[in-house]
């Protein structure tokens, strides 16, 4: 019967996000059930829990799984943050680079930003400005810098604050950087699949003086409903060293200033230039 239902959560990260969604629905469950549900052995069970219990979703209690994360909102805001980390923390390291101590910087609510605020850990007296609560939550369990909150109704789908309130109070601000994300690049544009999500990223795109867009290289070739920038917009774009050449030499070719990321820390500087910073 186990083996059965194998096919419903074959892979680790799949069959993890089963588990967490499984306790967190029922606030805890036990081993047996668990090895039921993704038709794993109990040790695999028990190596997935422990990858849940490091990133503070679940935590294993006399043979019982027992939910640490209020909801499934949080467990997806961190599962976000695991996927492609290697290519997300390396460019998030480059990009860190453009920053001087005392900037204000405004951070959009994707999982780029959180990786990019540890790369700013070394630098003294930042001010982060952002929607995202589990940026903020970074910020001030780790006292990273002095933080401003954008303000506005909580979406629990995207552990964020948007809406109109949201737009107003970034647009009546002016930082330093702004870092955002994409969920797709597609006809020299980004696009994201919720309305209000591109709309506060246009915003802080427009209250901010060096602007830097933060890409992985799955992200090229997707396009979503709403657009909310030209790539010409951005004074940086960095991506991870695995991006196609043909969309590097595209992007190049209309005056986009592009930096590499590559592994290990080296970085392969390409010849658009750069408008500003």
């Amino acid at each position: 019967m186990a083996g059965a239902r194998e096919g419903q959560a074959s892979g680790p990260r799949a069959r993890q996000y089963a588990i967490a969604q499984a306790v967190i629905g029922k606030g805890k469950s036990t081993i047996e059930e668990l090895v039921d549900l993704t038709g794993v052995s109990a040790m695999t069970i028990y190596r997935d829990v422990a990858v849940l219990e490091q990133s503070s979703i679940v935590q294993l209690h006399n043979g019982t799984v027992v939910a640490v994360a209020s909801g499934l909102h949080e467990a997806d805001a961190v599962f976000r943050l695991e996927q492609a980390s290697d290519e997300k923390r390396l460019v998030a390291a480059e990009a860190a680079t453009f920053v001087a101590n005392g900037s204000s910087v405004m951070l959009d609510d994707s999982s780029s930003s959180v990786w990019l605020l540890r790369a700013l850990s070394e630098l003294s007296s930042l001010t982060i400005v952002t929607n995202s609560l589990l940026v903020a939550d970074e910020v001030t369990e780790n006292r990273l810098a002095q933080l401003i909150m954008t303000g506005g109704e909580y979406r629990s789908w995207a552990h964020a604050l948007m809406g109109p309130t949201t737009v107003q109070n970034i647009e009546s601000m002016h930082a330093d950087y702004c870092f955002l994300s994409t969920s797709g690049i597609s006809s020299m544009a980004c696009f994201h699949p919720y309305q209000e999500v591109a709309e506060v990223k246009a915003a802080m795109l427009r209250s901010s003086e060096v602007r830097v867009l933060l890409i992985d290289n799955s992200k090229f070739g997707r396009r979503a409903l709403f657009k909310f920038a030209e790539l010409g917009d951005f004074d940086h774009v960095v991506v991870d060293a695995e991006a196609p050449e043909e969309e590097l030499g595209r992007l190049e070719a209309a005056g986009v200033h592009v930096v590499v990321a590559g592994p290990r820390g080296r970085r392969a500087r390409r010849t658009g230039a750069a408008k500003r910073g």
